[in-house]
């Protein structure tokens, strides 16, 4: 045992440092690919965990330090008479009215900030940062009761352009209002843009008279929380629910939840690459050294030494990939943030620039990550090594596999049986955990059949008659040396599937939108007005509009969002003229409408909504609308990319008898023939009131259009560069694996000489290796990355994003990538080959002498 332990820690030290001092090249890439991974993974990670606690702050900035809240489920608000009725309650120990109102700045409707109308005097009770001593500026205490005055958080004061004691107008519901800044609200955090104001200007001045958004609440002192939520929920009408910080937590989080974890699912995808490339570097070190091994093994060192010392290698490549990935990952978070703010393009935080945060937990978690990802593709070379036998190793320098064995697709084939079988589960914690393992198998079962299905590929070449020479011993080559081959196809297969099943996932949801945006923008111009829901084109205005010259037809509609769960983040009602026998006609409809029976009110749901709460066609449900408790019933689920959260479309005739509400918020116009877009556009703007034309925005479908699939370009360019950065690292892969074949292919190469083989034929003779590796790579990254994009299109983005869409291939980025890869396949084998052809040929060779 003690001699065992000798020659084991000899040959650690001798042999691993020996190895890496040598070829220095294999372990660096193979670190680098596990600390891109792990930098990816873990800056995603800070970027998420920055942008939500910053999310958080900016919640609690406006919400104040209330116990609970009581909230209006749409922006119209609910009638201030439950106020009192709150206030009377037991439990309560102090309630604050408060009218929340989203305003744009006159000079730059682009700018927006959140108004809050406070009763100072219970203000100062319930949130006491919003008022009181987080005032500081021109005037004095009493400007917080000035109908007149306006106090700005710095960040407000920063984006109007003014100093205190300036006018500022504000727009907000198709309205205008101008206070002066009379200080600025110290204790609200840097980055949110609040304004507090006398509650009765905030109705008054801003068209919400008789109307409250929220009611902050302290407890009263020993109260029971449970009994207390139970006796306001009694109180509370259809149109006000309780929020929590718990809910509002979890609502916040939902936000951009699926988002993030795709990203991180996504990130891991270099560090999986990484772990091929472990397996690769550690597998063609296993058989370069495998005489060497042998020898150890014939002077006494044990399978299970030698099973250690191989770990050891991994893991040290993994300690060392995953400690530079950490310090990395650390860097690309902070520049990340600078850069694209924390919702990485997503648009979820828009505007937001957050304060790093470091997570210590988080960082050991992926420390242990990439020193499983080494470990684990270090595991097969460690065992192939292991059942070597030691007379036979000692003379064995390349493939262990004998030529006429047939290498079976069984566990291929299997693990992608498996992967399928897994993509039919359903989400775990409404995420697509099972599809994201399906997606593993998978890809492991691909890697696992490249033996097989490089033989299955060669075998037709084979049977060709007076090849030349070159490719004649490539051919055989490949055929002779299978696992070899798949080690250097481990790689390719690899970063293309994966690249593959992301592109292909990309522009079928880039070719759906497209398509869905030219089928709901039928008109020629249209007009939105960003009043959050409150006020906009009253009647009269909407004659006027449809009456200006060169309109030939107009048709409005009206949105509005609802808070139907708290813990959720608000759904989209559309209200609009929709015909109940044909609503294919105005709304892209998923399969068949139901027949609506007499006397219901119909309702369409988003096919986001029906996935999220569970809506059937044919079901009846109730919405919060009208002062009430509405039932309606569910007509038929539309397709809707444009809210990930849920939308319902009424009929317009039917929300104005439930409400009465006759204004709009959107409208379209199809123009008379001859009649000049912006010429109309200009009369249509010069037809609004001015504070209402302040907020319209005019656009013309491929406008819309061009916007939107901008957006979506931009939220997708962090996925472009993970999939770049993953077939980047596996490029990377393949040229140090075709290096380090190459390097222990010498004397082959020297005997081959010796034969008569030109040096320009065994250049050759590589380079079709290497076209022919990069060919059976393509063939195989594209079948199983295809495969691999219905499960990302079908099981992922529905249980992501509750989105269904339809397959698009890239033909030109297919065509494009096969070029590539076969071409930098070969030319990697060529390069790699010059250095292995530089020794003389009879000094490769003098080891069989």
């Amino acid at each position: 045992m003690a001699a065992d332990r000798r020659i084991s820690g000899l040959s650690l030290r001798w042999m691993t440092l020996g190895e890496w001092r040598a070829r220095p090249g294999r372990a660096i890439v193979a670190a680098l690919a596990i600390a891109v991974g792990v930098a990816l993974g873990f800056a995603v990670h800070l970027v998420n965990l920055s942008a939500l606690d910053e999310f958080s702050r900016a919640i609690r900035a406006v919400n104040g330090e209330a116990d609970l809240q009581v909230r209006a489920v749409s922006p119209s608000g609910f009638d201030e008479a439950l106020y009192p009725r709150l206030a009377r309650t037991p439990s309560v120990a102090a309630a604050s009215p408060v009218v929340e109102i989203t305003a744009h700045l006159a000079g730059d409707a682009n700018q927006t900030i959140t108004v809050l109308g406070l009763d100072v005097l219970r203000a100062v009770q319930a949130t006491p940062s919003l008022v009181g001593g987080g005032m500081a500026g021109v005037g004095d205490r009493d400007s917080a009761f000035d109908l007149q005055t306006i106090q700005l958080s710095p960040a407000a004061l920063r984006a109007s352009g003014l100093r205190p004691g300036a006018a500022l107008t504000l727009l907000a519901g198709g309205r205008s209002a101008t206070f002066r800044i009379g200080g600025v609200l110290s204790a609200v955090g840097e980055e949110q843009r609040i304004g507090t104001v006398d509650i009765a200007a905030a109705q008054w001045r801003l068209g919400q008279l008789g109307r409250l958004q929220r009611i902050d609440l302290r407890l009263a002192p020993g109260v029971d929380r449970t009994r207390a939520l139970a006796e306001i929920r009694r109180l509370l009408p259809s149109d006000a629910q309780i929020v929590t910080t718990e809910t509002e937590e979890r609502r916040s989080d939902s936000l951009s939840r699926a988002y993030r974890v795709n990203l991180e699912m996504l990130a891991m995808v270099a560090l999986l690459t990484g772990g091929f490339l472990v397996y690769s570097a550690q597998s063609l070190s296993v058989a370069r050294r495998r005489p060497q091994f042998a020898l150890l093994r014939v002077l006494g060192l044990s399978r299970r030494a030698l099973l250690v010392q191989l770990f050891v290698e991994g893991a040290v490549m993994g300690v060392i990939g995953a400690a530079a990935g950490i310090a990395l990952g650390l860097g690309l978070a902070g520049l990340a943030l600078r850069l694209l703010g924390g919702d990485l393009g997503g648009g979820f935080f828009s505007g937001s620039r957050p304060q790093l945060a470091f997570a210590p937990g988080a960082a050991v978690v992926f420390l242990i990550i990439g020193l499983a990802v080494a470990l684990a593709g270090s595991l097969f070379p460690a065992l192939e090594a292991g059942r070597a036998q030691p007379a036979v190793a000692l003379k064995t320098a390349g493939d262990t596999t004998d030529p006429r064995h047939r290498p079976s697709p069984v566990w291929g084939l299997g693990l992608i049986a498996a992967g399928g079988l897994s993509a039919l589960g359903p989400p775990i914690f409404d995420l697509p955990l099972l599809g994201y393992a399906a997606i593993a198998l998978m890809l492991a079962g691909g890697v696992a059949a490249m033996p097989w299905l490089a033989r299955a590929l060669l075998a037709p070449l084979r049977r060709l008659e007076a090849l030349p020479v070159p490719a004649s011993l490539a051919l055989n080559r490949l055929w002779g040396a299978p696992s070899q081959a798949a080690i250097a196809l481990c790689g390719i297969v690899a970063s293309t599937s994966l690249m593959i099943a992301m592109a292909v996932m990309v522009a079928s949801f880039r070719g759906s939108v497209d398509e869905w945006l030219t089928q709901v923008l039928p008109s020629d111009l249209y007009i939105r007005i960003d009043s959050a829901g409150v006020g906009g084109l009253d009647p009269d205005t909407q004659a006027r509009l449809a009456a200006v010259p060169g309109v030939a037809q107009a048709a409005y509609r009206k949105t509005i969002l609802l808070r139907l769960a708290a813990d959720r983040p608000p759904v989209t009602l559309s209200a609009a003229a929709i015909d109940a026998a044909h609503p294919e006609a105005t709304l892209p409809m998923l399969g068949r409408a139901r027949p609506i029976p007499p006397g219901v009110t119909p309702v369409w749901v988003s096919e986001p909504m029906a996935r999220l709460y569970g809506y059937k066609p044919g079901a009846t449900i109730t919405l919060p609308i009208g002062g009430g408790e509405r039932p309606v019933f569910i007509a038929g689920v539309w397709r809707d990319y444009a809210r990930q959260f849920g939308a319902v479309a009424i009929g317009e005739a039917d929300y104005v008898r439930l409400t009465g509400d006759r204004s709009k918020t959107e409208a379209a116009f199809d123009l008379a023939r001859g009649a000049k877009p912006e010429k109309v556009a200009a009369a249509l703007r010069a037809a609004l009131p001015p504070a209402v034309a302040a907020q319209a925005q005019l656009a013309r479908p491929r406008e819309i259009r061009a916007v939107a699939l901008t957006i979506f370009d931009r939220s997708f360019a962090v996925t472009y560069a993970l999939e770049a950065i993953a077939i980047i690292v596996g490029l990377t892969g393949v040229a140090a694996t075709f290096s380090a074949q190459t390097l222990a292919r010498t004397k082959e190469f020297g005997m081959l000489r010796h034969v008569g083989v030109l040096r320009r034929q065994i250049m050759a003779m590589l380079a079709i290796e290497g076209a022919l590796l990069g060919a059976i790579g393509v063939a195989a990254g594209l079948s199983l990355g295809v495969a691999m994009s219905q499960v990302l299109i079908h099981v992922v983005n529905p249980q992501s994003f509750h989105w269904t869409m339809e397959t698009r291939l890239p033909w030109g980025l297919f065509a494009s990538l096969a070029v590539a890869l076969v071409a930098a396949s070969a030319g990697a084998a060529v390069l790699s080959g010059r250095g292995a052809l530089s020794a003389g040929a009879v000094r490769a060779v003098r080891e069989d002498w």
